[in-house]
């Protein structure tokens, strides 16, 4: 029976070149998020422009308008929020490496309990507690992960932030391609290319999954289409009770 492929070389030196580069940081989250974000926020406008029965040239500029506008603001929140999360790192660690500079039997005894609660015990929890603790950074990273749940592996806040625009753009346009191409510039083909935008979103997301892409796209395509009705009942009720 042939073995199943790995997905990377068990080989001393290739392990060895792998760990040296570093744990790799990931900014599936701010992809997704952003390509949501613009494909349900650009679908209300269009969807509502429609409605009143705009001009596709003012359906444009509000859309575009929208694209630059949002994604720009999005992304800020997503540059400010990932600083303010690698502060708060910086702060815990800060904590951990004064309590382990004036209290370290105090921190030996929260080792001992964090790894008693994993099913260690006897000689070899103290085996553990005593490496763990000879190795001042081994020490902190363990507290880190172990108290707050935090690793080392901080988010670039400048890559998150692009991530963040680049896919609020790329996929909030895709409800204004019928007004730009000789498509049927209605709501219909509107929802029909955003409903597809959701699907690619999420069959791309497969790739970081053990899901088959079209459970994964099927999924994400639901999600959407439900925010972006939920976006266009509110902005239709309130053209209806507006007058």
């Amino acid at each position: 029976m042939p073995q199943p492929r790995l997905e990377h070389s068990h080989r001393p030196h290739d392990i060895s070149v792998r760990l040296a580069a570093g744990p790799d940081t990931s900014y599936l989250r701010d992809w997704i998020y952003g390509g949501i974000d613009g494909a349900v926020t650009t679908f209300a406008i269009v969807a509502g422009s429609v409605g009143a029965n705009l001009s596709t040239k003012v359906i444009l500029i509000l859309g575009i308008a929208n694209l630059l506008a949002d994604g720009f603001s999005m992304a800020a929140a997503n540059y400010s929020g990932s600083k303010s999360e690698n502060e708060d790192f910086q702060r815990l660690r800060a904590i951990e490496e004064k309590h382990i500079e004036i209290e370290p039997d105090g921190e030996r005894e929260e080792l001992r309990q964090i790894f008693a609660g994993k099913g260690f015990s006897g000689d070899d929890l103290e085996d553990i507690v005593r490496l763990i603790s000879s190795n001042r950074t081994t020490w902190i990273e363990t507290m880190m992960q172990a108290e707050y749940g935090m690793s080392d592996g901080m988010r670039n806040p400048l890559k998150a932030a692009l991530y963040t625009f680049a896919a609020f753009v790329l996929f909030g346009a895709i409800p204004l391609v019928p007004f730009i191409l000789p498509l049927p510039a209605d709501a219909a083909t509107a929802t029909i290319l955003t409903a597809i935008a959701f699907f690619a979103i999420g069959s791309f997301r497969a790739k970081w999954s053990q899901r088959h892409w079209m459970s994964c796209g099927v999924e994400t395509m639901a999600i959407g289409m439900l925010a972006a009705g939920i976006a266009y009942l509110a902005g239709h009720g309130l053209q209806t009770w507006l007058g």
